[in-house]
């Protein structure tokens, strides 16, 4: 039903493309992080809950929007969006076409997070999955625990005259832990591109707690016992210098990998992701009863091997999909180090 093409996932009998990274006519977008949601299609079908977002990120696009579990009819193919869990508004995508039905994951955690709606496995008859932390080594802890770990760093530096910086993508990882935290604490501030999302999002109707967009006018004595919260690329730039004494962290399910931890040089890393770990990647596969699993972008060699040791047909998608990345060259470098396991490690940080 769906072909493996150099502008995207295609459907050919309903000639619409999934997340495609080159321009075409019709594009139906799961999520709207860069590497899924690209500018330059004729037109666009998502998640009335996504579709702000895409509208934001894109600028004057036209989005069809549907909600979810809602059925469209193209020549013959239903076509529905169903919740990936991934971030506000994320879908997969179920295709079914003359009694066969194929799923595209997109990008989608299981745990719920008390903000995006929560992943629902889907039964099908080829899978389609991301594997971005897809080698047994990762394993997610729960969230309260992670969170409850970032309140206690938070709590500590306030208490010893330091601002704490937190960087996280500035799209669903930083509202997640923005629904979270103890905002008993302190203030939360937020860095521009994360603050405009907010806007987004609570335009939606989503519950976020107040935050402070950070600008040059302020005096460095408004962030005493303050949170920042900012793409992981603004740590370590100039734009740090305005807060004095910190203690910096990074939110990534690549905290899990020490080599990852010692180069970013920051003082925690709190291992969080929006993305299945090993155990749930395997639970959703085997939700969905597929007998073809297709994998893309992560750890495709080991997935595909190991699926296929289990008897499932397996193939690798290749794709222009990233996954989580904290710079453009974490995720290679893990890949690089892990190919003897010698640097992944779910193990517990410490400052």
């Amino acid at each position: 039903m769906l072909e493996f093409t150099d502008r995207g996932i295609y459907c050919p009998v309903a000639d619409l493309y999934i997340d495609p990274w080159k321009p075409v006519s019709r594009a139906v977008i799961t999520h709207g992080h860069s590497d899924h949601a690209h500018p330059g299609h004729g037109s666009y079908l998502a998640t009335r809950a996504a579709a702000p977002v895409i509208s934001h990120r894109l600028g004057d696009v036209t989005i069809d929007t549907v909600a979810f579990g809602e059925t469209r009819r193209v020549n013959g193919v239903a076509i529905s969006l169903h919740p990936a869990g991934h971030i506000p508004g994320s879908a997969q995508v179920r295709l079914e076409y003359r009694g066969e039905v194929w799923v595209v994951s997109g990008d989608y955690k299981a745990e719920a997070d008390g903000l995006s709606e929560t992943f629902q496995p889907l039964a099908c008859d080829t899978f389609i999955t991301e594997c971005t932390f897809g080698l047994p080594a990762f394993k997610w802890r729960p969230q309260a625990d992670v969170i409850a770990e970032i309140n206690a760093w938070w709590a500590q530096n306030a208490e010893a005259g330091r601002v704490s910086v937190l960087g996280a993508y500035a799209l669903g990882k930083a509202q997640r832990i923005l629904a979270n935290i103890d905002t008993g604490v302190g203030p939360v501030f937020t860095h521009g591109a994360v603050e405009a999302t907010n806007e987004v999002l609570r335009a939606q109707g989503l519950a976020l707690p107040p935050t402070i967009l950070v600008v040059p006018e302020m005096e460095r004595g408004v962030y005493t016992r303050g949170l920042v919260i900012a793409p992981p690329s603004a740590l370590g730039t100039t734009w740090m210098r305005r807060f004095g004494e910190v203690s910096t962290a990074f939110a990534s399910g690549w905290m899990a990998v020490r080599g990852i931890r010692r180069r970013r040089a920051a003082d925690r890393g709190f291992v969080m992701s929006d993305h299945v770990d090993w155990p749930a990647l395997n639970a959703a596969i085997d939700a969905t009863g597929a007998s073809q699993v297709f994998v893309t972008h992560g750890y495709t060699q080991v997935m595909r091997r190991w699926l296929d040791s289990r008897g499932i047909a397996a193939g690798i998608v290749a794709t222009q999909f990233e996954g989580e990345q904290l710079d453009s060259s974490d995720a290679e470098k893990s890949q690089a180090a892990s190919s003897d396991g010698s640097e992944s490690s779910a193990a517990d940080d410490t400052p």
